[in-house]
């Protein structure tokens, strides 16, 4: 236990496999991600990202025509997030489960940015643009 100096009482230390944070981890630009590269970048054991596969419907990655596991970004950050609920937030599977079910609720229930009802000059200007360049590539395909 260590000695919390403000307070003047005892608080639990932190486990050492909490010293990577999952908001550190930097995902590169690919667009797949093998099972052996997800569980590198995240710290993770391989079975524990099958075990949670079972686990989180929302962590359904891929497979390619050998049945490999083919994770793309929006998995990763999947993986992350849950690592996050589970290693530094102190869910238990259920309730990360939960959590996630009640964070992709609200999600759908954001109202999404309305398009302009009317059309600006800029937007017209650029349709006849579009418009004038259809007709040519329909011109030289006829002629």
């Amino acid at each position: 236990m260590a000695f919390a100096a403000v307070t003047g009482k005892m608080a639990p230390r932190k486990k050492s496999t909490a010293k990577h944070k999952a908001d550190e981890i930097l995902i590169p630009d690919k667009l797949y991600f093998r099972i052996g590269e997800v569980a590198t970048l995240c710290h993770l054991p391989a079975y524990v990202l099958r075990f949670w596969e079972s686990e989180f419907p929302q962590l359904k990655p891929v497979k390619s025509s050998t049945g490999q596991r083919m994770y793309r970004k929006r998995d990763v950050e999947s993986v992350l997030h849950i690592k996050r609920l589970l290693y530094e937030q102190g869910f238990t599977i259920s309730g990360a489960r939960q959590q996630l079910r009640s964070e992709s609720k609200t999600d759908k229930t954001q109202t999404a940015i309305p398009f302009p009802s009317h059309s600006t000059p800029e937007i017209q200007h650029i349709r006849q643009g579009l418009r004038e360049i259809l007709s040519m590539l329909s011109a030289r395909r006829t002629g």
